[in-house]
């Protein structure tokens, strides 16, 4: 099946791709044609981490019909739970020496780390908040806006409003992360050095793996009982709220998890970017995601993957030569695939299996076979 096809090859270009890649930069000498530099490195392993952010969209825009502008906010604040603990890492190393409080907290004259601050000394402790913290942010705005049947177009102004919302109060410097400059000067993480090749090749090959597992969870989710009545409830949510389901259960169930999934993409990009600011939080990040996931494809989770991929190939040459015209490459981009395809990019494969094109395009063959499935 091309699905199954499909499959395969994604995983097999992210591990077989980030294995290559890291051999080169590791096991070649750096005057060799062969040899990959540091900086492909880190950028192939933000990529990554861009990636795990789109997939984590296709999931509710794809399959349940979510369209998020909103979960770059997410993302931001995996990062920022990293970011906590690998400035808690530098200790003393900072500029003011200070064993307890980061620079920035000196600077601005606090005398005592606040309780929100508490634990990220430790790795085991910031590693699961990376994904507690923005699942229950999710949790939260979820279930009132899918108890009060928020949807469509409302409910994406919202998401784009939470995220706004964000990073202006993460902009304050009593919030306590740092203001407008946000953290950086990051020295190591669990006590390896961020700034050595090694370091880098493992981050990016942690970030392939993390991007495969996140891959195979939804997959295997979408292509269950659960991800049939995901899409029953994007295309026909009312009918299958008459046939006994409850819709906002899964769309917050799903909602969620994708909170989660780009969170972890947030707390990998921090270590090898070296900085987090309220930037991240800006609506033009979510937006931008969205339009990774609609050029690969929506609904076919590989789609988001390839589309992310891409995109930020094109943004980091075209920033580079023509820094002024990539916000309307990128504008024209999203009406030229909305235009001639729809289905994105791994739509054109898709069209020549059913299976896959039911599952590719939102449509009413894919909502009889859901509405068949739960039925059933």
């Amino acid at each position: 099946m091309f699905r199954d096809k499909l499959t395969t090859i994604t995983l097999g270009c992210i591990l077989g791709g980030a294995l290559l890649l890291a051999a080169l930069n590791l096991l070649t000498p750096g005057a060799s044609a062969a040899h990959v530099p540091g900086f492909v490195i880190s950028l192939v392993g933000k990529y990554l981490c861009y990636a795990i952010l789109a997939l984590a969209i296709d999931l509710v825009w794809g399959y349940a019909g979510i369209l998020t502008l909103g979960h770059g906010a997410f993302f931001a604040l995996g990062g920022y739970c990293m970011g906590m603990y690998l400035m808690r890492e530098i200790g003393a190393r900072g500029v003011y020496a200070n064993p307890i409080l980061p620079d920035f907290m000196v600077f601005i004259g606090w005398k005592e780390l606040p309780w929100y601050w508490q634990g990220f000394n430790h790795f085991w402790f910031a590693l699961p908040m990376t994904m507690l913290v923005p699942a229950l942010l999710a949790f939260g705005f979820g279930w009132f806006a899918f108890r009060s049947r928020v949807s469509g177009v409302y409910l994406s102004i919202i998401t784009q409003a939470l995220t706004y919302a964000l990073m202006l109060a993460f902009f304050r410097n009593d919030m306590g992360f740092g203001g407008n400059n946000g953290m950086t000067d990051f020295k190591d993480i669990v006590g390896i050095p961020l700034n050595s090749e090694a370091t880098s090749a493992g981050l990016m090959l942690i970030s392939a793996v993390v991007l495969a597992a996140a891959f195979l969870l939804a997959r295997a989710m979408t292509r269950s009982r659960f991800g049939k009545v995901l899409i029953a409830v994007r295309d026909a949510e009312s009918r299958t709220r008459f046939l006994g389901y409850r819709p906002e259960s899964y769309k917050l169930v799903v909602w969620v998890l994708s909170a989660m999934i780009a969170g972890i993409g947030g707390a990998l990009y921090v270590p090898q970017v070296g900085i987090i600011n309220p930037s991240e939080f800006a609506p033009g990040n979510s937006i931008e995601a969205v339009i990774w996931v609609a050029v690969g494809g929506r609904g076919t989770l590989a789609g988001a993957i390839l589309g992310a991929v891409l995109v930020n190939l094109g943004k980091t040459w075209l920033t580079s030569a023509l820094p002024e015209v990539w916000l309307f490459a990128i504008g024209g981009l999203f009406i030229l695939v909305t235009l001639l395809l729809p289905r994105g990019i791994i739509g054109l494969f898709a069209a020549r299996s059913t299976t896959a094109g039911a599952e590719a395009e939102p449509g009413a063959a894919a909502a009889k076979s859901a509405a068949r499935e739960i039925a059933g």
